[in-house]
């Protein structure tokens, strides 16, 4: 692409974990690690906690494979510019994207990314956006977090992408998050991991802080909440798969709520909001600086 060619852009969130959205239907965008994390800067760029990038499946080399069964693919990046299998606010914020832009309706809208093919239900009346996340998968072994000069037992959980999930006593136990919290052992989690902080409100409600990996502590994060909703039901003895009954939690994230149920057949369903604010276009010579 050009550099004297305006590069449009958007702004959009889903439960305040927020992203610069990217429309490039042929791929033409070439996108360096660097470029990401200028565009994802708070202060010198757009500012997100990561990068949409909206290609047609077809026009990406990671994506051809699935164009079959999903005409769109999410290449999401971190804020730091790296690469990312999954984000769930993510994929709501994508969806909500492609309908206001009239390339899908309302309804099933199924979305390629890196962790595979992701179905969406789009609500009519725009109130929210339902994602088929798939199952969770539970690698075992003992996991420890440390964080605010404190250590907890963790749980590894992966949703296409690591989790480490730990409950404490207080959400302010972990700190200001500032720094990567420590997860033992490194060998768990050879690429880095997510990790969830996470406290009971109620029956079948929580509440939790992220330190995402590659963004630092954010104000939602949809796989995260999975993760979360995962590993508090088989604390509390539950397991839909093996009790032939759906499983359903409120997740209280600092940006808003997201409830998530796990199906008897093991898949899991994220429902939330998600938001467009802003679009306009870049300035191609910082763009291309």
């Amino acid at each position: 692409m050009s550099s004297a060619q305006p590069v449009p852009f958007l702004k959009g969130h889903g439960t305040e974990n927020d992203f610069v959205i990217l429309p490039d239907p042929d791929g033409l965008l070439e996108l360096s690690a660097g470029t990401v994390a200028r565009l994802c800067d708070r202060r010198a760029g757009i500012g997100g906690d990561g990068l949409l990038r909206v290609v047609r499946s077809a026009a990406h080399p990671e994506a051809r494979h699935m164009a079959g069964d999903a005409e769109w693919f999410m290449d999401y990046r971190n804020a730091d510019g790296s690469v990312a299998e999954m984000c769930g606010n993510g994929v709501r914020v994508f969806v909500r994207h492609l309908e206001r832009a009239g390339l899908v309706k309302p309804g099933d809208v199924a979305v390629a990314t890196r962790a595979g093919v992701k179905r969406t239900h789009l609500a009519e009346d725009g109130s929210g956006v339902t994602v088929s996340m798939g199952p969770a998968v539970l690698p075992g072994g003992g996991v420890t977090v440390r964080a605010g000069g404190l250590s907890w037992p963790a749980l590894h959980v992966n949703m296409g992408n690591p989790h480490a999930v730990a409950f404490v006593g207080d959400l302010a136990d972990a700190g200001r998050l500032l720094e990567t919290p420590d997860v033992e052992p490194a060998s768990a989690y050879p690429s880095g991991t997510n990790v969830e902080f996470v406290v009971d409100r109620g029956a079948r409600h929580v509440a939790m802080r992220v330190h995402e990996r590659g963004s630092g502590e954010t104000r939602s994060c949809g796989t995260g909440a999975c993760a979360v909703m995962v590993a508090a039901a088989r604390r509390d003895g539950l397991d839909p798969a093996a009790d032939g009954e759906d499983a359903t939690y409120t997740v209280e994230v600092p940006g808003g709520t997201l409830v998530i149920t796990e199906r008897t057949d093991g898949g899991i369903e994220m429902t939330g909001p998600a938001v467009i604010v802003a679009e306009g276009t870049l300035d191609p010579e910082w763009l291309h600086a």
